[in-house]
């Protein structure tokens, strides 16, 4: 029940309201590397993380990998096929043990029309979503690589703490995920962010890219 009113979709619902949907929640538990679904799949529901992680991601015919988002508790994914009826625009696949809420395109037919306000819920969402989507697609297109990396390391340390002028993001990621995330080949990452190492806009220690310089990163987007 908790999870559920965290959510931004139930945020607004009543207990009364919330037991109706925790009714017809479906949960599902995937490992790290266990992929939830494939794109091109039919869409089996709307999916709540309710603990771990999860990239969304598009494959080319060549096996290039575009990351489009990565998720944590509290998001949700795969809206959009459940709308319209099509199938999975993208894959999913688990970046740590994760557990999910999974909610069928009939429960969430049922929830939308007894309660209004988890359509109003969903338009802010998609709005958002589309919004995101724009601005990669003109990262793609119009930004140089370390521009498009210092965004993504910006993006990652949004919420986390801060302490002396350093921040890092709170989970840890590979440089082949910065690769897929930012459109280009791993070897290319780890050029950019020497150069930002040697900036002085970053530091690398244990794995683990710490932030040193904020004005330095947003400077260069």
């Amino acid at each position: 029940m908790e999870i559920l009113k965290k959510t931004e979709y139930f945020s607004a619902l009543s207990e009364r309201e919330l037991d109706f949907v925790r009714a017809r929640v479906v949960e599902k538990r995937a490992k790290r590397g266990e992929l939830l679904f494939l794109e091109g799949e039919p869409c089996a529901g709307l999916h709540l993380i309710v603990s771990g992680r999860v990239r969304i991601f598009k494959t080319s015919a060549e096996g290039k990998e575009q990351v489009l988002a990565l998720m944590q508790a509290g998001h949700s994914f795969n809206e959009v096929p459940l709308l319209d009826g099509g199938l999975n625009p993208a894959s999913a696949e688990a970046i740590e043990d994760t557990h999910v809420y999974m909610l069928s395109k009939d429960a969430m037919t049922q929830i939308i029309y007894a309660q209004p306000t988890v359509a109003l819920a969903m338009l802010r969402i998609f709005a958002g979503r589309l919004r995101h989507l724009s601005l990669l697609v003109e990262e793609l297109s119009f930004k140089h690589v370390t521009s498009r990396l210092a965004k993504i390391l910006l993006d990652q340390v949004r919420q986390a703490p801060e302490g002396n002028g350093e921040a890092h993001a709170p989970h840890r990621i590979t440089q082949q995920e910065l690769a897929a995330m930012v459109g280009t080949a791993r070897e290319v990452v780890a050029r950019a962010l020497k150069n930002l190492e040697k900036q002085g806009a970053i530091k690398v220690a244990r794995q683990r890219i710490v932030i040193v310089n904020r004005k330095e990163l947003e400077r260069l987007i």
